[in-house]
């Protein structure tokens, strides 16, 4: 789930000034040696993204990188050194990838101006949801590509209808195989494939042994993300439900195709999941960010104290990045076949 859409405010004047100044890198990086962190190898590289042809002459040497997800995903890739910045995050970053992030400029926890993204001289821009690269977002692909600056936007966003303001609508569920490709086709752009196709063959080995953990018994869930005067909760077919289908877990609210639904608290008491998955957010964004505030108020709440999950503490706690489609959605399997173990089921 992404936060509410920014307001985007920028003059014709600094679209020119900044235009300028990245034109001017550009001129001076072109008339430099050559970097020996980009593999120029299969350039020039077209491929197409959410119905976009991109073409790129040389890998991106300044990227700037918008919604966690997509951040995790090149740091996962080794390319801290390509980073100019990164902004819009839900949760602290992978420990792993802790002393590189570390390194990259922090435009904003939320969302930057687009002018704050200019000004860290970007020649390519990633995002995981298109209302953050985007009409309404924080900026477009097509005001980018005015000024020279290509762009890359998740797949996961592209294979469902991203019509009205809220986080869109799924025909058909979400594959693993989606986020794979984002991974894959990152690497081509950035001249590393070979370190793409290491990081997937982990993820599906990974995921594989975490599937063998799967509850023998059934096990219905929901899964909520955030607010608690209308919260929304996981419909059927987004980044959890490949953690359902990964462990044969039935999502209660699987008959609506929305990708997060605002849901009432009486129709969720009347479903009576036997599990509830929990975001633990750190960001503050909305009401009932953390795991222990949604636990608090799930016991104070009279129409949901009653049901089976509360009574008896069966909660399954992950963070925002990971009920998002993103590389963390391993980790989710994991974490949701351990948690549900430890609560004997």
């Amino acid at each position: 789930m992404h936060l509410p859409r920014p307001i985007r405010t920028i003059t014709a004047s600094t679209v020119l000034v900044l235009g300028s100044t990245l034109a001017g890198c550009a001129a001076d990086q072109s008339s430099g040696a050559p970097q020996a962190a980009a593999d120029t190898a299969g350039f020039p590289l077209t491929l197409t993204n959410c119905g976009r042809e991109i073409t790129l002459e040389a890998p991106p040497e300044r990227a700037v990188s918008l919604n966690q997800g997509s951040t995790e995903i090149l740091l996962s890739l080794g390319l801290a050194d390509r980073m100019a910045g990164t902004a819009v995050w839900t949760d602290p970053v992978l420990d792993s990838l802790a002393e590189d992030n570390e390194r990259i400029p922090r435009l904003a926890d939320n969302w930057p101006s687009y002018e704050r993204v200019l000004e860290a001289e970007p020649d390519f821009v990633t995002a995981s949801f298109i209302s953050t690269l985007g009409e309404g977002g924080v900026t477009t692909p097509e005001d980018l590509e005015k000024l020279g600056v290509g762009s890359y936007l998740s797949p996961a966003e592209c294979v469902k209808d991203n019509e009205g303001d809220d986080d869109g609508t799924r025909l058909d569920p979400l594959e693993i195989e989606t986020i794979y490709q984002e991974i894959t086709e990152l690497a081509r752009i950035f001249g590393v494939p070979e370190r793409g196709e290491e990081l997937v063959s982990d993820l599906s080995a990974r995921l594989e042994a975490a599937e063998r953990k799967a509850p023998a018994r059934e096990v219905s869930a929901m899964y909520w993300f955030a607010n608690s005067e209308s919260p929304y909760l996981a419909g059927c077919c987004g980044g959890p439900g490949i953690i359902g289908r990964a462990l044969g877990i039935e999502n209660v609210f699987d008959d609506t195709t929305d990708e997060w639904p605002q849901i009432n608290w009486e129709t969720v008491a009347e479903r009576n999941p036997d599990v509830i998955v929990l975001g633990d957010l750190t960001r503050k964004s909305q009401t009932a960010e953390t795991a222990r505030a949604k636990i608090d108020y799930l016991k104070s709440n009279p129409v949901t104290a009653q049901m089976d999950a509360v009574r008896n503490d069966r909660f399954v706690t992950l963070s925002g990045a990971e009920l998002n489609p993103s590389i963390r959605t391993v980790y989710a399997v994991e974490n949701v076949a351990d948690q549900l173990a430890d609560l004997g089921l």
